[in-house]
């Protein structure tokens, strides 16, 4: 697993200009806007992280738990859950590992196949999220309540063509 390393602080119009001096023609306010958009993604999750932590979660454990209440019988696998949430099954693994541990979810062997299991929600699980949840879209729609409802759109269209660009690192 990686480490992310976040600027706290960003760069000013002035120090880009020595990375220009030294690498050439560079848009010095594409720059300061993508690094601009990746603190405040950043932010975003530092602060949702905060709340969670107040309930007792870490923000992988939550979406695991969403991700299983989404499913008709609670349940689904940990090949499924890995590539819902986009991490790798052994990060998955250790996810579920803790919350197996904590009683959110229990491990439902595979009759056919003894090395193959699915992972169901629990009461406890749930019980978590009802706790979580009605605390969360309030906090939610706070936050988003600075926009009104156009900008947020507009705002997510804009973001959905940064994805698209988002690209050329590849």
């Amino acid at each position: 697993m990686s480490v992310m390393l976040q600027l706290k602080e960003l760069p000013d119009a002035l120090i880009l200009g020595r990375f220009v001096k030294r690498y050439g023609e560079v848009d010095v306010d594409a720059v300061l806007h993508f690094l601009s958009i990746l603190r405040i993604g950043t932010d975003l999750s530092e602060a949702l992280d905060g709340f969670l932590a107040r309930h007792g979660l870490l923000q992988g454990r939550w979406w695991v738990l969403i991700l299983l209440m989404r499913e008709d019988d609670l349940t689904s696998t940990p090949s499924q859950l890995a590539e819902k949430s986009g991490v790798s099954r052994a990060t998955m693994t250790r996810l579920i590992d803790g919350l197996a541990r904590d009683g959110l979810v229990k491990r439902l062997d595979d009759r056919n196949d003894g090395r193959r299991y699915a992972i169901r929600l629990t009461a406890a699980g749930q019980a978590k999220l009802d706790k979580v949840m009605p605390d969360y879209y309030p906090r939610v729609q706070r936050m988003m309540g600075v926009l009104s409802a156009a900008q947020r759109e507009q705002l997510l269209q804009y973001l959905l063509l940064l994805k698209e660009g988002s690209r050329a690192f590849q």
